[in-house]
């Protein structure tokens, strides 16, 4: 397990190196209005200070390896657009609080609301009429089927009519963050519901969930201690995944609700052409996106022990 673990943040480390140095030379053919606050007021010299100073009339590889320098010292450059003259670190440590808040609480009711629709269809697929299974099917379709945003507008234009509930965010009104909430939650309860509703069907046909019914074993007992701790296996590695979509939606999100976090930072930051704040948010997302794959294989190792990920058959 530590072997794979050490190897997996190798290529973890080398996969956010790539990245990174792909955003960092996109960024250079950006426009270098993004690194002066007053370019129209600007003569030609003090462009040409401004840009010696900062380090950016050197070759690419120098200003590249001059970046991960200070990016190992925890040294991301300042902000010249979005908060002059203030350090990137600062700015961000600010806004993830918020975005975490908001991330994790639709990433739990994702989990609280998706699983049990899912065990309901999955069981329903042996009843008569399969009502829970035709009820459940038509909510994965419709969220998989509407684009994200056309749903997000839609429930903050028709939901905040309601009382208490608001088309912004107040952090002193918690019923405020309802919507917002509910929002990216939903995608993730219909890929939750969907894929656990196929891998319990899956488990539900094999030989020894039959031997076990005609042992006489409870329905319901084998349902709880055989039919979803396996089918539930599978299904981690996506959860990470659903942690990736989550960040993703929340870009949208919080502008759309005016919610001061690292989702609208990220907006605006490429709204104002502030590149050095750009390369710090790309950096951070490209980071919670390769270690949330880690972390997917990881917890598949440790809920099914016949999973070996030294071999080459268990990386991803």
């Amino acid at each position: 397990m530590l072997k794979y673990i050490g190897k997996r943040l190798l290529r973890s480390l080398l996969t956010l190196f790539i990245i990174i140095t792909i955003v960092f030379a996109l960024l250079r053919l950006m426009p270098i209005e993004g690194y002066f606050q007053n370019f129209e007021k600007m003569t030609p010299t003090q462009i040409q200070v401004g840009l010696q100073q900062l380090g950016l009339t050197d070759p690419l590889p120098v200003q590249l390896l001059h970046f991960w320098q200070n990016a190992a010292q925890g040294d991301f450059g300042v902000s010249h657009k979005y908060r002059v003259g203030v350090d990137v670190v600062e700015i961000i440590s600010g806004k993830i609080p918020l975005s975490l808040s908001i991330g994790m609480s639709a990433l739990a009711l994702a989990l609280l609301l998706g699983l049990p629709l899912g065990i309901l269809m999955a069981r329903s697929t042996r009843t008569r009429w399969k009502i829970g299974d035709k009820l459940g099917t038509v909510f994965v379709v419709v969220i998989q089927a509407i684009p994200a945003a056309i749903y997000y507008i839609f429930i903050q234009f028709y939901c905040s009519q309601l009382p208490g509930f608001s088309m912004f965010v107040d952090a002193k009104q918690p019923l405020t963050w309802v919507l917002p909430v509910c929002s990216l939650a939903l995608g993730n309860i219909a890929y939750y519901a969907m894929w656990l509703r196929r891998y319990m069907v899956d488990e539900s046909n094999k030989d020894y969930v039959k031997l076990a019914r005609a042992k006489g074993v409870p329905t319901s007992e084998i349902s709880r201690k055989h039919v979803f701790r396996n089918a539930f296996v599978p299904l981690v590695q996506f959860i990470p995944t659903s942690v990736i979509l989550t960040l993703m939606g929340s870009l949208y999100v919080e502008s759309l609700y005016s919610i001061p976090g690292m989702g609208g930072l990220l907006v605006n930051a490429i709204q104002l052409q502030d590149n050095t704040l750009v390369q710090a948010l790309v950096l951070l997302y490209a980071a919670i996106s390769i270690i949330g794959l880690l972390v997917g294989d990881i917890l598949m190792a440790l809920l099914d022990p016949r999973i070996t990920l030294g071999r080459k058959e268990g990386g991803r």
